[in-house]
C-alpha cells in the first residue's frame, strides 16, 4: 500500500532517509538536520515537496520523497523522485512497480515529465527505473550550493 506520510512517521521517516544516505545509492552522507529540516517541510505544506511511505503487509516498508518544478523544456511541470528507498527486507516485493504505477495513477494529472537521479555505479536501480520506461538524458548536472 501507498500512503502520503503522517506526524506519526517521523520516526520511521529519519531512519529510513539516515540509512538510504549511507547506502550504495548515493555518493555522500548528508546532516540530520536537512532530513528533519525536510520532514518539516513535509508535514507544512506539499507545495514543494511531498513523501509517500510503502507499506507492506501492514508495516512501514519505504518511501518516497517527490519535488514538483516547472520546466519549459517539458513543457509544465516536472515531478522529481529526489529519494525513492526501500528496506532490504521489503526489496523484489513488487513495491517500487507499485509506487510507480500509484505514481502515475494519482499524482501526475498535469505533470509532463517524470525525472530522477541515480548513481552510475547502482547497476540494480538503473535496471529497474529502464524496465518502467526512463531514459537517461544527455546533460551534466551542476550545482552551487549556497
Amino acid at each position: 500500500m501507498i500512503r502520503k506520510i503522517r506526524k506519526e512517521d517521523k520516526n520511521d521517516y529519519i531512519e529510513m532517509a539516515k540509512s538510504f544516505y549511507m547506502s550504495d545509492a548515493v555518493d555522500h552522507n548528508i546532516p540530520e538536520k536537512h532530513i528533519e529540516d525536510t520532514f518539516d517541510e513535509l508535514m507544512r505544506s506539499d507545495e514543494y515537496a511531498m513523501a509517500y511511505i510503502m507499506e507492506y503487509e501492514g508495516k512501514t516498508a519505504g518511501y518516497a520523497l517527490l519535488a514538483k518544478t516547472f520546466s519549459q523544456e517539458a513543457g509544465g511541470m516536472v515531478l522529481w523522485v529526489e529519494e525513492l528507498y526501500v528496506k532490504p527486507e521489503y526489496r523484489c516485493r513488487g513495491l517500487g512497480h507499485e509506487f510507480f504505477s500509484y505514481l502515475e495513477n494519482n499524482l501526475c494529472s498535469g505533470v509532463k515529465r517524470i525525472r530522477l537521479e541515480t548513481e552510475e555505479s547502482n547497476k540494480r536501480a538503473i535496471s529497474f527505473y529502464k524496465s518502467m520506461g526512463f531514459e537517461y538524458l544527455p546533460y551534466q548536472q551542476m550545482i552551487k550550493t549556497l
